[in-house]
């Protein structure tokens, strides 16, 4: 098993600025078996949605991940298939370069309710991350470098 990133919390006024309120109930993301895949988030709030509502969980999380290696987030299988909660990208993309950006790297998730009311406690897991390789092309000349969060890379 390759080891090809490492979990950190954002600073205090950093979680606060982007929404957050209860900083000491930040958990690191961690696999719930040997065997999975996913790295579960945990919400530091409890979440209450409506059907059709959608919110930004602020996760108190950034990631400092190898290049080459991107972390790919979905909501929790049992969230999705009981409430049809979904992540409002569909996937969450945190790329290597995204801990280093303006915002500490701080992972927001955008979340969006489905057909049921959906009452998540804090402390629950409510979405997965799961790393995974990617490649470039031969002729690749990328030397831009990322100084923003979300939507910086088009700039």
């Amino acid at each position: 098993m390759k080891c090809v990133a490492d979990f950190h919390r954002v600073s205090d006024a950093r979680f606060n600025l982007d929404g957050g309120c209860n900083y000491k109930n930040i958990s690191l993301p961690m696999r719930a078996t040997k065997g999975s895949a996913g790295y579960d988030f945990i919400t530091p709030d409890g979440i209450s949605l409506a059907p059709g509502e959608s919110c930004v969980v602020a996760t108190g999380i950034r990631v400092r991940i190898d290049e080459g290696w991107v972390l790919q987030l979905y909501p929790k299988s049992g969230l999705g298939f009981k409430y049809g909660l979904r992540l409002s990208n569909t996937v969450g993309i945190i790329d290597s370069d995204y801990f280093y950006s303006d915002n500490e790297g701080h992972i927001l998730v955008k979340i969006e309710n489905g057909e049921k009311p959906l009452e998540i406690a804090a402390g629950k897991a409510f979405c997965q991350g799961v790393f995974v390789a990617f490649g470039i092309t031969y002729d690749d000349e990328v030397d831009s470098v990322r100084n923003g969060g979300f939507g910086s890379t088009e700039k």
